[in-house]
């Protein structure tokens, strides 16, 4: 993701000013982020590359991001950043659903792709779940949820988010952490 840190001054002094160009900057770096975040989806999902590809999940996590700033301008680079990190999660949510839901055509079709999930034991291991994940960081108390969104979805660093959120480092790590447990064990509980 492009350095925040150094341009969170100018840029909040752009959005002050209404300019364009400040949105600009920073749908550039919520593109970066947004393509990442899509190809590591798809890299972690064998199945899924079946009906979808990088590009396709971009394009659509972009278009969402795109039409909700037609309706809301945000005051701050952190209300912005809120609002990127918002998108990505429903876009994510919206297409485990469309593929793996009681009517979509992945639930209903046998694939050879292998392990529906290689890696990590500790990430939800369906795209069912991946959708429960995203739902309920939805549903996380707002300063930890605003964290979590930063660091997962925005892919800041703790620095930067700190300097966004006007916090300590040690407090954003603290509530980054708080959110991970959250999410973890509502996970284990289902």
């Amino acid at each position: 993701m492009a350095e925040i840190s150094a341009n969170t001054t100018q840029l909040q002094m752009l959005l002050d000013e209404g300019s364009d160009a400040a949105y600009e900057q920073l749908l550039s770096i919520a593109y970066g982020r947004l393509h990442k975040l899509a190809r590591r989806m798809l890299r972690d999902f064998p199945k899924l590359r079946r009906w979808e590809n990088t590009d396709d999940v971009f394009q659509s996590a972009a278009l969402r991001l795109v039409r909700s700033l037609s309706e809301v301008r945000p005051e701050s680079v952190r209300q912005f950043f809120g609002l990127a990190a918002t998108q990505i999660r429903r876009t994510l949510i919206d297409l485990a659903r469309h593929h793996y839901g009681p009517e979509g055509q992945a639930a209903h079709h046998a694939s050879r792709a292998g392990n529906e999930r290689a890696g990590n034991a500790e990430s939800p291991e369906t795209l069912a779940s991946w959708a429960e994940f995203h739902e309920r960081v939805g549903r996380l108390p707002e300063d930890d949820r605003e964290v979590f969104q930063l660091l997962w979805y925005s892919g800041t660093t703790q620095r930067q988010a700190a300097e966004l959120l006007g916090l300590s480092e040690r407090t954003v790590l603290r509530r980054y952490h708080r959110a991970k447990l959250a999410l973890r064990e509502a996970m284990r509980g289902d």
